[in-house]
């Protein structure tokens, strides 16, 4: 059997790789990220502001005394992708057939996936924080 560290970095591997690659995109200003920025509202400064908070969390995630915080700002993303390929974009980007918002949902299934195996580490976090106020 499989264990939870081996599905957690397994997880994590995949929402990293699928933020790390898309960065290429956003930094390079090429012309999908530009349409899709531009129709948010948000050219130039989201797109760049956003790779910036995608390599960060890539980061976060991969070490493993900050892998809760950057499990926690994928999901801050990855819900902000969704929703704006939801109310905004389409689901279908300048005819990529779907595959912008799949890779966000494999990234928000990933991340549900962490939350189930890192349960009581965050629920140690949060009574940590509690017990501080």
């Amino acid at each position: 059997m499989i264990s939870k560290t081996t599905i957690s970095w397994l997880l994590r591997i995949v929402v990293a790789v699928i933020f790390i690659q898309t960065l290429y995109f956003k930094f390079t200003a090429h012309p999908d990220s530009v349409h899709i920025f531009s129709s948010l509202g948000l050219e130039p400064f989201g797109r760049i502001g956003l790779g910036v908070a995608e390599l960060i969390t890539s980061i976060l995630l991969l070490v493993p005394r900050t892998k809760i915080m950057g499990l926690i700002l994928s999901i801050g993303i990855i819900s902000g992708a969704i929703f704006s390929h939801f109310l905004v974009i389409g689901t279908n980007v300048e005819g990529d057939g779907g595959t912008l918002f799949c890779l966000a949902l494999i990234i928000l299934s990933a991340c549900i996936g962490l939350l189930f195996i890192h349960k009581e580490e965050i629920l140690g976090m949060i009574k940590k924080l509690q017990k501080s106020k």
